[in-house]
Order: structure tokens, then C-alpha cells, then sequence
């Protein structure tokens, strides 16, 4: 009867664990979500539309300006772009996050991390083109006569995650072969 209680309370203290691990990445998103749209919301009330403020003169800037469209404003010039955006923001964000909370459940943290700052990213930019149809950029670089397309934190989540995760998958490609295996053949016995 001991071994059984022992089991039990082996279960019960990894089911807590993977809880804890997972309520945790989503508190490291939430935590990057609310930065982006705080930093957000200071450059609206602090800024004018198309304002310009130096922080490094000649070199860097905010610049507060509202992209209707999405990198390099893509699909600005449409009045359906937006909700196209969306969409594609919404969906990719729920598998992002799906392989993050996979990766983290199966010990690949790093990947966890990868997927989490890529998912905040999705998720900072698909609230503003929900609440506002447009999306807050205010961070300016300019090179000499040429400027840096401006962007936000949210864009600067998902490009670190991306360059991360391309990292790891350089460096550590037995492990994310490990990784993909699981996640393939998990999803082939749920199929």
C-alpha cells in the first residue's frame, strides 16, 4: 500500500511541477506583452503623432507612427489588411504558444524560450491591430541618409526569439531533432 502512496504522491508532485512550468512561461509572456504595450502607451501620451524625440541625435529616435500593415508595411495600403493580419497574428500566436507549452512539458526549455519571446511578440502586436487597427512602432535608427524601418519592442521579441532559435537549432541540432521526433510522433498517435 506504502509504494502505491509513494506513486500517488510521485504523480501528484509532477503533475504540480509541469503546472508550475507551464503557469510560469505564460507569466514570462504576459510579463514581455504588458512591457511592450506599457512602453506602448507611454509614447501615446507622450508623444504627438509623428513626433520625432532624439535619444542618441543623429542616430537614434522615437518616433511615434501607426503601422496599418504589418513589417515594412506590408498590406498598409488595403482597408482589409488588417483583419488579414490578424487573423494570421491570432493563429500563429496559438501554435507558438502550443509548441512553447510542449517544449517546456518536455525539458526543451531553450526551445520554450525561443517560442515564448516569439509568441509575446505576435501577441504585443496582435492586441494593438485588434484594439486599434494599427500598430503602435517607435523606435527609430537611422544610418547616415538611410532609415531602419520602425519598429516596436513586440517586433523586437519576436526577431530575438528568431534569431535564438536559429542559434540553437545551429548549434544544438541533435537536440531539436530530439525535439521535432517527440512533437511529430506525439502528434501521429493523436491523429
Amino acid at each position: 500500500m506504502s509504494e502505491n502512496n509513494t506513486e500517488l504522491k510521485d504523480r501528484v508532485m509532477e503533475a504540480r511541477f509541469k503546472q508550475t512550468k507551464i503557469t510560469s512561461s505564460f507569466l514570462f509572456v504576459m510579463l514581455l506583452v504588458v512591457g511592450d504595450q506599457v512602453a506602448k502607451g507611454s509614447v501615446v501620451r507622450n508623444m504627438a503623432l509623428g513626433e520625432k524625440k532624439p535619444v542618441i541625435d543623429g542616430f537614434f529616435y522615437f518616433h511615434y507612427v501607426q503601422n496599418t500593415g504589418s513589417a515594412f508595411s506590408f498590406l498598409a495600403d488595403t482597408s482589409w489588411g488588417i483583419y488579414v493580419l490578424s487573423a494570421i497574428s491570432l493563429i500563429f500566436g496559438i501554435i507558438i504558444l502550443s509548441g512553447m507549452v510542449f517544449a517546456i512539458l518536455h525539458n526543451f526549455n531553450k526551445i520554450g524560450v525561443c517560442l515564448g519571446l516569439i509568441g509575446a511578440g505576435a501577441i504585443g502586436n496582435l492586441l494593438d491591430r485588434f484594439m486599434l487597427h494599427y500598430v503602435i512602432d517607435f523606435l527609430r535608427f537611422d544610418f547616415g541618409s538611410r532609415t531602419f524601418p520602425i519598429f516596436n519592442f513586440a517586433d523586437c521579441f519576436a526577431v530575438i526569439g528568431t534569431v535564438l532559435f536559429v542559434i540553437y537549432i545551429i548549434f544544438s541540432g541533435k537536440e531539436f531533432d530530439e525535439f521535432w521526433t517527440i512533437l511529430f510522433k506525439k502528434k501521429k498517435k493523436e491523429s
